[in-house]
């Protein structure tokens, strides 16, 4: 009774699924609906651009654009290579981390190969995507860029905004903004340390932040410097109190930088020395050519533009119209580029407070032609002259030129430094005439000489 009950219900069940598909639709049908759908989409959505206004339309768009946004559980932050004038520190720091982020799924990457680097810089080009595992949270990067709009006045060169877009779970915002974005920071500062090469900066309009830099590879330390050892010691523990001062300068309310002067005759080692504390401190260093920057809005710019740890140089700024003592009546006139009030500005005014760890240093051979305003204190902190050679100071060069300590020409040559007026730079052409130390420090000795019957003496 049962068996023939449950018989029943299975045949019952099977003409319910036999009446079901013979009433759907055919394939053919489906098909034909589906097409007729689309069409009729299109066809709706040409009327709706034609008719409805513009602004409606964007209207509707942007209400569905945030609709979406709402109902997706991504979050994106955007992070610009520049805010203004200012270059955005998390941009830089983000494509140099996202180097070290290369592997076999990433597709387009850019790589440079710096002069003097032993290794190559590898980047992540442009709409490559890549993703990166952090405490077991997925972030999803990519590089984009858009046109700029320039306007007539306009004088920054570039005519695109790179940016980072980085993805993640809304629910990872607090995680993102407080943990994940500050190690980037700390661990690209890290790499770029590990890496790092002391570079020379130099104006060039075409370029990023308008420098261009190629590496320093300037042997000059202060071991080779023909400097008094007194004098040495000085500046070396000035540099280290500085380096070391970050939290006082803050505490104190100061801009945290320093300024040098560097003045005397040429050929006693200034520039030299500028490379002796670059490569001291690991600073890249900045060589401005006031005579290249075409008005004090550049000079701000290039200020902005340099980096933080780095050495700024202006040489020989005697030379600058403009700029030399306004009580011997060079007065700015209005075909000068810069203005002096535009140098202050630029030195020890707001815009000097727009990094960290800065240090300028002027250079001249004739002190008394600067403005006394340049030479105050919290401008040129300290004043280093770079007179003529002492004998300390050949023995540094003899050591250098010639690996020579001591020799029987040594006595004469100290009686004779503390008479003649020679600069470091003639001793180091005499001293690199001959590889035989007996040969140069004879032909020194009778190039003093010559001096000294010049009437070359020190007064």
């Amino acid at each position: 009774m049962i068996n023939d009950q449950n018989h029943m219900q299975t045949c019952a069940i099977s003409q319910t699924k036999m009446e079901f598909f013979e009433t759907m639709p055919s394939s053919k049908t489906i098909l034909t609906a589906a097409t007729s759908l689309t069409a009729s989409v299109i066809l709706f959505r040409s009327i709706a651009s034609d008719l409805v206004p513009e602004q409606l339309q964007l209207f509707f768009s942007s209400r569905f654009q945030k609709l979406s946004n709402r109902l997706s559980s991504q979050l994106t932050v955007v992070i610009e290579e520049s805010e203004g004038l200012t270059s955005n520190q998390m941009f830089g720091a983000v494509n140099v981390y996202l180097g070290t982020k290369v592997n076999d799924w990433t597709r387009r990457i850019k790589v440079n190969k710096p002069d003097e680097d032993e290794e190559l810089a590898v980047t992540v080009d442009r709409y490559q995507e890549v993703t990166d595992n952090y405490e077991n949270v997925k972030f999803t990067w990519i590089m984009k860029s858009r046109g700029i709009k320039q306007s007539e006045k306009s004088t920054n060169p570039k005519t695109e905004l790179r940016y980072f877009e980085l993805s993640f779970h809304k629910k990872q915002k607090e995680m993102a903004l407080k943990s994940y974005l500050p190690y980037i920071l700390k661990r690209a500062k890290e790499i770029k340390e590990e890496k790092r090469v002391v570079r020379l900066h130099t104006v060039d309009y075409n370029g990023i932040d308008y420098w261009s830099s190629v590496v320093l590879n300037h042997p000059a330390t202060f071991d080779t410097m023909a400097m008094e050892p007194e004098m040495k010691k000085e500046l070396i523990e000035d540099l280290d109190i500085f380096v070391s001062r970050k939290d006082y300068y803050r505490r104190v309310g100061k801009a945290w930088k320093r300024g040098y002067l560097l003045y005397g005759p040429p050929g006693t080692g200034k520039s030299s020395l500028v490379a002796a504390m670059a490569n001291y401190l690991n600073f890249d260093v900045y060589d401005l050519d006031l005579r290249e920057v075409q008005c004090n809005s550049d000079l701000r710019r290039l200020l902005i533009g340099s980096s933080n740890r780095s050495i700024l140089v202006i040489e020989d700024i005697d030379c600058n119209v403009g700029l030399q003592n306004r009580e011997n009546g060079n007065d700015t006139t209005e075909d000068d580029k810069i203005t002096l009030s535009g140098l202050l500005n630029f030195i020890d005014g707001l815009w000097s407070s727009c990094g960290d760890e800065r240090i300028i240093v002027f250079t001249t051979n004739h002190k008394d032609r600067l403005d006394p305003a340049l030479l105050r204190p919290g401008r040129m902190d300290v004043h280093i002259e770079m007179s003529h050679c002492t004998f300390s100071g050949f023995r540094v060069l003899a050591s250098n030129y010639l690996k020579t300590e001591e020799h029987r020409l040594f006595k004469k040559m100290e009686d004779l430094f503390q008479r003649v007026k020679v600069t470091p730079a003639e001793v180091a052409g005499e001293l690199m005439k001959s590889n035989n130390s007996d040969v140069a420090l004879e032909n020194l000795v009778k190039f003093l000489q010559k001096k000294e019957c010049e009437g070359v003496t020190r007064s």
